[in-house]
């Protein structure tokens, strides 16, 4: 499936239908979220889900919140966007990556984070009436785009909560991230957020 593709044709109907549906927006980082929001802000009402439990330590998890906030204030586009508040929960992370420690980024531990973030952002979507949720991840050429809009599909089904597909990298999705991270001068994390990234090549 071209999930990019699947991204426009939700935004065809929603031209179509002259509505604004509302969007969670599971965000793991500023950099991340810049082209995303540029994207979707012209046709979802969005609010941010900054749930990043794997995150560490705590002060890279806070340094990356600033850093989230710090764009909202200062993009155009996002200034009727907020942040939907959440814990910090690391001890759900380190639980659901016991066993998976030595485990290469890119493999199972990862499949089991973007689910764990998923999954609480689809509950939260679920609580707060969201038409639609999904996730900046893809945008990352690191991260699997496959196996998110895989879960996606899997968690929309379990819930009832639409899932927007994506594959946010494609169509210079990427390269205009990095565009906007110079332009708001956004810190770029060199780890995906884990000590388990952190530690492995």
């Amino acid at each position: 499936m071209n999930y990019s593709n699947e991204t426009e044709k939700v935004i065809e109907q929603i031209k179509q239908t002259k509505t604004r549906p509302s969007l969670l927006l599971h965000v793991c980082c500023a950099p991340c979220s810049s082209y995303v929001i540029e994207y979707l802000s012209k046709f979802f009402n969005i609010t941010i889900y900054y749930y990043n439990p794997n995150i560490s330590p705590i002060q890279e998890y806070n340094f990356r919140l600033l850093e989230l906030s710090r764009l909202l204030q200062e993009m155009k586009e996002a200034e009727n966007i907020d942040i939907l508040p959440c814990e910090y929960e690391p001890e759900t992370f380190y639980e659901i990556a016991k066993g998976l420690e030595k485990e290469k980024e890119g493999g199972e531990r990862c499949f089991k984070c973007y689910r764990l973030r998923l999954e609480k952002t689809v509950q939260a979507a679920k609580e707060k009436g969201f038409d639609y949720f999904t996730t900046t991840l893809s945008i990352s050429p690191y991260k699997n785009a496959e196996k998110l809009n895989e879960i996606g599909k899997d968690l929309s089904e379990k819930y009832n909560v639409p899932y927007l597909f994506s594959d946010f990298k494609k169509k210079n999705g990427y390269k205009r991230s990095i565009e906007l991270s110079k332009e708001y001068d956004l810190y770029r994390q060199d780890y995906c957020g884990c000590i388990y990234s952190k530690k492995l090549p």
